[in-house]
């Protein structure tokens, strides 16, 4: 109970404040002191909106696009992610199929809002987004984290996940390319897990697909629908504009699902926030449907960056990282200088320890690992510019050369 005698209600106070918003917002105020601060904690495009994009936004205020739309999204962007869907994944959805939100963050919220009850599971692969276990406990839910070592890729097998699923097991959610590893599942990967999830049909799939378009490998990311049809009706895919078009702030997400849970989960938009923007609206229809060029055009930058940012961070002794297969970041191991220590003589006991170092003596600013689930390493952005990871490298280097073994206790 506050002085005011307000009482905070436990949904509140069982979940935290997102690690990487916590991150960003440090990163601000140090700059505001006027310290140079290199941040390699951004999770969007530095990249500028489309101009197309940009320009659909303002005809849309032009002719007066500025009311109210349906609860799910205007039929315009419903048929352009319909179509986005069956050019991607030959998947086949209908309007009443499909629900649009103030983000794919929301559309993920209101789907286990939806559907969780008290005691109910969702099991959660780690490394894994920051705010998926939050997400479950705020909705009632329990987090069954399920440890995926960098040896088998930082995916989910079969085995992990037939011993992971109870009774109580609601969701499954697969972040894929995963933020923060950029890994992402074959199709007979995928076709492995569905054999494991079709032997259990009280189990629904939570399918996070964000960074879908930034690959860099051969083909496209398979979509686990599109590898087991006969799981269409218990997939919930998620996907949005965000990342791929460079429009964060636009704040359109867009799910693909039963239409069970489409109206479940539009009944609630309808009492929290009505309908999506409008005009936001208006510039996902024309990036979904618009010339693709751009999107090309970021990966391309995105892939030399992260060829040059695995680089300059395997050259570092104590520090290794796998090349991600998409997404912009790169999960780097830092084990090796776990009981070093700085010139300060603090000893460096966790992957925490280490972001702290690199802030407060070279003011290059990390995520840690456990942060993700996983103990052992840092998450870097490379959604920055070549000069900044260049720099931010050396920093880390200089860091990593300053420390020194720890005397024996």
């Amino acid at each position: 109970m506050t002085a005011a005698g307000m009482k905070t209600a436990q949904r509140v106070l069982r979940i935290k404040p997102s690690p990487s918003t916590a991150a960003a917002q440090r990163v601000r105020e140090l700059k505001a002191q006027g310290l140079d601060i290199l941040d390699l904690t951004v999770g969007e495009p530095d990249f500028d909106t489309p101009d197309h994009v940009k320009a659909a936004a303002i005809e849309a205020i032009q002719r007066g696009d500025t009311k109210y739309t349906p609860v799910n999204g205007t039929p315009q962007l419903r048929a352009a992610i319909a179509q986005k869907l069956e050019q991607r994944h030959g998947l086949h959805y209908s309007a009443d199929r499909i629900a649009v939100g103030g983000g794919a963050k929301q559309v993920i919220f209101l789907a286990l809002m939806a559907t969780l009850d008290a005691g109910d599971e969702v099991i959660i692969p780690a490394p894994y987004w920051v705010s998926y276990p939050d997400m479950v406990l705020a909705n009632d839910g329990t987090p069954v984290v399920v440890p995926c070592p960098e040896a088998d890729g930082f995916k989910l097998t079969p085995q992990r996940l037939e011993s992971a699923i109870t009774d109580r097991t609601r969701w499954v959610v697969l972040n894929a390319p995963s933020n923060p590893t950029g890994a992402a599942y074959t199709a007979g990967e995928l076709k492995a897990l569905a054999e494991v999830l079709l032997a259990h049909p009280h189990v629904q799939v939570l399918t996070d697909e964000i960074y879908d378009e930034i690959w860099y490998e051969p083909g496209q990311v398979p979509s686990l629908p599109g590898v087991e049809p006969r799981l269409i009706d218990r997939v919930f895919l998620t996907n949005g504009v965000s990342k791929t078009y460079a429009m964060t702030g636009w704040r359109i997400g867009y799910g693909a699902g039963s239409a069970e849970l489409v109206v479940a989960i539009n009944a609630l938009q309808s009492q929290i926030s009505s309908c999506p923007s409008s005009i936001s609206q208006a510039a996902a229809t024309a990036a979904l449907t618009g010339d693709q060029t751009f999107v090309r055009d970021c990966v391309a930058v995105y892939r030399g960056r992260r060829d040059m940012t695995v680089r300059l961070v395997n050259d570092i002794p104590g520090l290794s990282c796998t090349p991600p297969s998409g997404g912009f970041y790169a999960f780097v191991g830092c084990s090796g200088v776990r009981g070093m220590r700085t010139p300060s003589g603090e000893e460096i006991h966790s992957d925490e320890d280490f972001a702290r170092y690199l802030l407060e003596s070279q003011q290059v600013a990390v995520i840690h690992g456990a942060a993700y689930g996983s103990p052992g390493y840092f998450r870097v952005s490379f959604a920055t510019s070549t000069d900044v990871l260049t720099e931010a490298c050396e920093r880390i280097g200089r860091a990593c050369a300053a420390l020194s073994p720890a005397a024996p206790s």
